[in-house]
């Protein structure tokens, strides 16, 4: 798989599938081995893109970390464009640090995340890697493009996080207060983790539809199920959404409402897949009648 090239056969003696190496089964220390070099590869591509975003500091955090805590922000400016009514034209607040290592150890954080993100389609696609193997031929067919759409969905989780739901709850955390005289002096610690856990909260769940397609493929997750716990399922998105989300309803119906669309597609996902394994099964079974 990364030395050596890795195929597979079938065993005489089942209808799994056996992976060998080099002409012999691999063992569990060979799968351990192999999994230690996909994590290896994986990680230094994350330290790769996490220099990068600590060396160019200016733009990653200046410009994008930063920038929904400034005015001149897109989202702030689309939304004056729109109408006055919701027009965003102040944010009360201003960052702060109150230790010593505060901005030091902030720059590392923001870089390391920044890094995860950009690496995210590497790092799946060593794990797929390390897993494909391990499928029937159609099992990889049905999968094919896998890395694809799993980088697809989190790119557009992250930017629906960072242009849409940060900006809002951002603008409404700056906006409230409990009394006039108490002044929002919001800690640089406080306003990174916010951001990073809306923008990297978004673009997890936007895997919604990926994870219901595999365990769908194994049989573990049926759109009869799907449906039988859809009002279940509201509730669980909604308590989810304010896991990840400040205490405000805007901004949890804002995430609740696409990822219940993604919910709604995935039962649509499952359904295909259990009609194709239907088929399958019905093929099968005239094969073995016909024999």
């Amino acid at each position: 798989m990364n030395d050596s090239e890795t195929v597979l056969v079938e065993n005489k003696n089942s209808s799994l599938p056996s992976t060998i190496n080099n002409g012999k089964e691999m063992g569990v220390l060979d799968h351990l081995e192999e999994l230690r070099w996909h994590v290896i590869r994986a990680v230094l591509a994350i330290l790769v893109f996490t220099v990068v975003a600590f060396v160019a500091k200016d733009i990653v955090f200046g410009k994008i970390i930063l920038g929904p805590s400034k005015i001149n922000f897109l989202t702030y400016q689309f939304f004056c464009k729109m109408s006055s009514i919701t027009c965003i034209d102040s944010l009360p607040f201003i960052l702060q640090n109150r230790v010593m290592t505060g901005q030091f150890t902030m720059h590392i954080a923001a870089s390391i995340a920044f890094g995860f993100i950009c690496a995210f389609p590497y790092v799946f696609w060593e794990i797929w890697r390390f897993v494909a193997p391990a499928l029937y031929n159609e099992e990889r067919n049905t999968a094919r493009g896998a890395t694809f759409f799993v980088s697809l969905l989190f790119a557009i989780g992250v930017f629906f996080g960072y242009f849409l739901i940060a900006p809002l709850s951002i603008n409404f955390l700056s906006n409230y207060q409990v009394d006039a005289t108490i002044l929002n002096e919001i800690d640089i610690s406080s306003y990174v983790t916010t951001v990073a856990m809306l923008t990297l909260g978004c673009g997890l769940m936007f895997q919604l539809p990926i994870v219901v397609f595999f365990l769908s493929q194994v049989g573990i997750v049926t759109p009869e199920l799907m449906k039988a716990y859809r009002k279940h399922s509201i509730i669980v998105i909604l308590f989810i959404s304010a896991l990840i989300t400040p205490p405000d309803v805007i901004s949890q119906c804002l995430i609740g409402i696409p990822i219940w669309f993604l919910y709604e597609m995935s039962i649509l996902i499952s359904a295909t897949i259990q009609k194709k394994r239907n088929l399958a099964v019905a093929k099968a079974e005239k094969l073995r009648e016909a024999k």
